[in-house]
């Protein structure tokens, strides 16, 4: 893999361990939420281009739109890369969350997020080492 993926790999893993702080955090405070709600969106952006580059460079699959996050995430279930369900979740609500500006989704799915969310965005983190031997 070539220098721009170890990067946004490395953007990837550190903010999916800051976003998992939010496990310790203080629901309650409106901007610890607001920053789990930022951490997550910009987290899952990682995760679908990183899963990009690895259906790119290590699979060589390059029949998908190369822009769209849904159509990279079919491609990557259609691999073995994730499970289709709950990443389709997930990017639902990380387009919800853009357009949050009371914070009422933030709420409504901060549970979701800390407690079903990281935990998928880990096991990617894990298939992909395994995979690529990082």
């Amino acid at each position: 893999m070539d220098e721009k993926f170890r990067k946004r790999w490395e953007s990837f893993c550190n903010s999916l361990d800051s976003l998992a702080e939010a496990r310790v955090r203080d629901m309650t405070d409106s901007f610890v939420l607001s920053g789990t709600s930022a951490k997550f969106s910009i987290t899952f952006d990682l995760a679908w281009k990183v899963m990009k580059d690895i259906l790119i460079q290590h699979y060589a699959m390059t029949s998908f739109v190369a822009g769209s996050p849904r159509e990279v995430l079919r491609t990557a279930f259609k691999a073995g890369m994730i499970s289709d369900e709950i990443w389709m979740e997930m990017l639902k609500i990380r387009n919800q969350l853009a357009h949050d500006y009371d914070g009422v989704i933030v709420k409504e799915y901060c549970q979701k997020i800390i407690h079903e969310y990281i935990d998928r965005l880990y096991e990617f983190e894990e298939y992909t080492k395994t995979l690529l031997g990082l």
